[in-house]
């Protein structure tokens, strides 16, 4: 039996062939500004079934990844059992964000910038002003995760250190310095990881 098309969840991605065309990369790049030119204009980009694209790494699923940061310390958490995402269970985590949906698409506005919006009202209470600035790319194809997203890095600079999980699969949560958080790297899934290391080279 087929799944109803009404249930199913249809996420934005770009050909990972795409993605090699501008560059691939392992890790992390700050030159930013070619990629998200190609990646995200909508001639390139579609919305396909959420349950095909996790296994399928000819695309590439778009992630907004937020770092929340106040006075040089970063947000953090564990992810809890009711993650959505089971290969990140029980792994630390320094990124707030998730898929961009077809149901994004409908809002009128810029869609990256809405589902960027609406995955951060869905994890977290953000109660504090803040500057916001895109400072990176992520990409990891050495984990199952990684080969089929590709992470756009946003830093929220706080003015208070004011953010508290919502979801119930957010726990263990606070601030912390990002050379300390580095001290336990191992701890942390792959592309807070990788964040850390261009925090801590005061690449931002």
């Amino acid at each position: 039996m087929s799944l109803d098309q009404t249930t199913v969840e249809h996420v934005l991605v770009v050909p990972t062939l795409l993605f090699h065309e501008i560059g691939h990369f392992q890790g992390y790049t700050t030159n930013i500004e070619p990629y998200l030119e190609t990646l995200l204009d909508p001639s390139y980009v579609s919305y396909r079934p959420r349950h095909e694209v996790e296994e399928d790494p000819s695309y590439k699923q778009l992630i907004p990844y937020c770092i929340f940061r106040h006075e040089g310390k970063v947000f953090y958490y564990r992810r809890g059992k009711e993650s959505g995402e089971g290969r990140l269970h029980s792994k630390r985590s320094i990124g707030i964000g998730g898929h961009i949906s077809s149901d994004d698409a409908t809002s009128g506005s810029n869609v990256y910038q809405v589902a960027m919006k609406r995955e951060i009202e869905e994890e977290v209470f953000l109660e504090s002003g803040f500057s916001e600035s895109c400072v990176a790319l992520i990409n990891d194809d050495q984990t199952d995760v990684g080969r089929v997203h590709l992470g756009i890095v946003h830093v929220f600079d706080l003015e208070a250190a004011k953010v508290r999980p919502r979801e119930t699969s957010i726990i263990e949560a606070g601030f912390e310095d990002p050379m300390q958080l580095a001290e336990s790297r191992d701890d942390f899934e792959t592309w807070s990881q990788i964040c850390l290391e261009f925090l801590n080279t005061g690449q931002t």
